[in-house]
Order: structure tokens, then sequence, then C-alpha cells
């Protein structure tokens, strides 16, 4: 087989798990990192090499449980644990969801605006424009198609660390490798926050759906949302693999964009990044046009692809918590309650960049709080994956309930200590 039918090959296998991935760099995400790499340096790089055998083993269960349940997340928890408990949860996410597309709007509306001067609210209107249309008025399979593709653009993030950076990459291991913690309120909010939007609420509840969606899209079930998955052989081994690239992919991005930053605006002194657009025009004088068109353009492009995802994510969790019809593959008016949830979600997140409050500011603070959501929700999902009257003979290994449960004490440790920083005042 050449080198083109095996890139071929193993691009076909890339669906929900890659395209979750790669919208968990959204430019809440992008914000976060190069924050993280203004204030802190190199001294958090090591969170994306050490996040990503917890990320990547709790959405496979994610994706293992909506692959062969047919399935949303959402839904299971309901039927399992007490629907009180998962409204809650479910309304937290809404909250945090839309805070994030509001930002992620925002980010998008003013970077558009850097590089095309038109006014913001005409970037703003045809973003909101374009993507409402994806979601409600594209054919899933087409639309799956085109998040895959989108998600290709993080890629300008790894080119622009070797355009505009020259670490000493010794010091760069060192910090990528060895954990180096701090006892104070501003470090531990950064890993919290970092964790929050790297092991996310939103990415759970995305991939057990559109592993339900591929259900159908696949032939596994012959009606849409009914019925018990027949598996092929090769599809579980498959979507690990994919979930595997996939957050794989997400984490690398994750360590260029704090790099990038580490190695240029942190040795500058520029140590607050309020937006996405700013770490653009912050590296613009000190490494010139072509990191900040890669910044920018970056920040559009993803954006595109995290908007329906938040949206999409949201609405899913919603709707099943409430036992409406949800998924993509049924047209508006067969789902009408979860387009209209998606719609919402959207135009309120719209009206999040004119309530006077500097919105990355809520999204760093939204942030922590998915890292506060996160632990609980990753609890009943292992729990979940685990049943075998639920899962069958697909429940999970050893090494899935290891990764699972660790992650869910690592981040609910972080959680609590946070709280407690802040509480206590120190």
């Amino acid at each position: 087989m050449s080198l083109g039918s095996r890139v071929a090959s193993a691009w076909r296998v890339l669906g929900p798990g890659f395209v979750t991935g790669s919208s968990d760099d959204d430019p809440s995400g992008i914000q976060t990192y190069s924050q993280t790499g203004a204030q802190f340096g190199y001294s958090q790089l090591w969170l994306a090499a050490w996040a990503y055998p917890f990320m990547s083993a709790i959405q496979e269960i994610c994706g293992r449980i909506g692959m062969v349940t047919g399935r949303g997340l959402a839904e299971l928890l309901r039927e399992q644990y007490s629907r009180k408990v998962l409204v809650v949860a479910v309304s937290l996410l809404l909250i945090a969801n839309t805070v994030n597309v509001g930002a992620d709007l925002g980010a998008m509306a003013a970077t558009g605006q850097m590089l095309v001067h038109v006014p913001f609210l005409l970037w703003l209107a045809l973003i909101v424009g374009v993507t409402l249309t994806l979601q409600i008025f594209v054919p899933y399979p087409a639309y799956a198609r085109f998040l895959k593709y989108a998600g290709l653009s993080l890629l300008a993030y790894v080119v622009a660390t070797f355009v505009v950076s020259h670490p000493w990459w010794p010091t760069v291991a060192l910090g990528a490798f060895v954990p180096h913690v701090e006892w104070s309120r501003d470090y531990l909010l950064n890993i919290v926050a970092v964790l929050g939007t790297t092991i996310t609420p939103y990415c759970f509840f995305w991939q057990a759906d559109q592993e339900a969606e591929e259900d159908f899209a696949r032939g596994r079930v012959k009606f849409y949302g009914k019925g018990i998955p027949v598996l092929r052989h090769g599809d579980i081994r498959d979507m690990r693999a994919d979930t595997a690239i996939g957050m794989g992919f997400s984490n690398i991005v994750q360590f260029f964009i704090v790099l990038t930053c580490a190695s240029t605006l942190h040795p500058a002194g520029v140590i607050d990044i309020d937006t996405p657009d700013q770490a653009a025009r912050a590296l613009r004088p000190l490494v010139g046009d072509l990191a900040y068109l890669l910044f920018a353009i970056g920040i559009i492009d993803v954006g595109f692809l995290a908007v329906p995802t938040l949206t999409g994510s949201a609405s899913y969790a919603l709707s099943e918590a409430f036992g409406w019809k949800a998924g993509l593959g049924y047209t508006f008016r067969e789902a009408r309650a979860f387009y209209i949830v998606i719609a919402l979600a959207t135009l309120v997140g719209v009206g999040v960049n004119f309530i006077g409050v500097p919105p990355f500011r809520m999204l760093y603070y939204s942030a922590a709080l998915n890292g506060v959501l996160a632990p609980p929700l990753m609890a009943m999902i292992t729990l979940v994956g685990s049943n075998p009257a639920i899962m069958g003979r697909h429940v999970n290994d050893w090494f899935a309930n290891v990764m699972g449960w660790a992650i869910v004490v690592i981040m609910g440790a972080c959680a609590l200590g946070l709280i407690w920083s802040l509480v206590s005042g120190l």
C-alpha cells in the first residue's frame, strides 16, 4: 500500500474523536493556553502531556457508550441517576457553554475585524448566520465532513511555533514532562482552568452523541435513534484510534500555543491576555506579520468548528435530559426543540458580548467552572461504562477504569483546593 493510500485510509477512520479533540482547542481554549504561556512561561507546559492519557481515556468511554448503545449520554445518565442531579449538571453546562459560545463568537468577529476592517456587528451577524445554517440545514454526513476538515486549521499553531519562537529545547523538554507545582491561588486557578478547558464536559456529551449519530450513518441501526447498534469487527478499535489521535492532536496544539506565548510574550513582560485576538496583536510587534496572521486565521477557522460543537452539545444534553427528540440527523420539523435550543444558545451567546463585562474574563472563569463540574460527571460516566447491563461485553477495560477514576480524583482535588483557596483568601 502506498503512503497516499495509507494516509487516505487513516483519514477515513477519523470522525467524532478527531472532531471532538479539535473543537476542544476552541477560541476560549486558545485564550486560556495563551494566558498560561504569557503568565507562567514554561512552568505549565507539562499539563498537555500529563492530561493526554486521562483525556483520551474518558473520551474513549464516552465514545464507546454512544457507539454501543446508540443513545446520547444525558439520556443514559437520566435513566441511571437522579433526574434532578442531571438537570442541575446540564443547566451548569448550558451556562458555561453559552458563555463560551459568546466569547468564541466575539473572538471570531474581533479577529475578523482586525484582518478585514468591516464593522464588528457585521462580522458577528455573518458568523452566526453561517454556524446556524450549517447546523440546521446541512445534512449530517456533509456537516460531519466539514467539521473534520475544519479541525486541520489548528495546524497553524504548530507552524507558528517554528516560525516565531526559538526556544531552548532542553528547557522546553524539561518543562514538558516534569511537573512544576506552586501553591498560589493564581497558579491553581490556572491549572483548574486549563484542565476545565481540556477535559471539558461539553466534549463528553458531544462525542457520545456523535458516535450515536454515526451508528445510523454507517448502517449499524436501521432507523435513526432507534434500536441496538450491530457493531462490525473493528468498529470499537477504529473508534479508539480515532479518539487517541483526536485527543493527541488537541494536546499537541495546546502544547504549541503555550510554548509560542511562553517563548515570546512572557519574556517581553506581556502577562495578561484577555482575548485571543489580543494574543495575535501582542505577537505582531515581537515576531512579525506571519505569526499574527497564523494566530488570527486559526481563531476564525476553529471557531466555525467549536461554536456548533458547544451549542450542539448543550442542546443534546438538555433535550435528552427532558426526553425531547434530539439529533442532527433529524430535520427541524422532526426535532424543533433540539434546534431551537441551538439557536437560543447561539443568540444568547451573542448577547454576552454586550453586557459590559469583558467576555474573556468570564470565559476564564467558565473554564474553571467546567473544571469543577467535570469530576462528578466523569464519575457517573465511568460507572455507566463499567455497567454490563448497559454495555454488554463492551464494558470498560482495566486501563479505562484506572484512568477514569484517577482523573476524577485529580480534578476533584484541584477543584476543592481552588474552592478552599478562594474561601480562605489564600
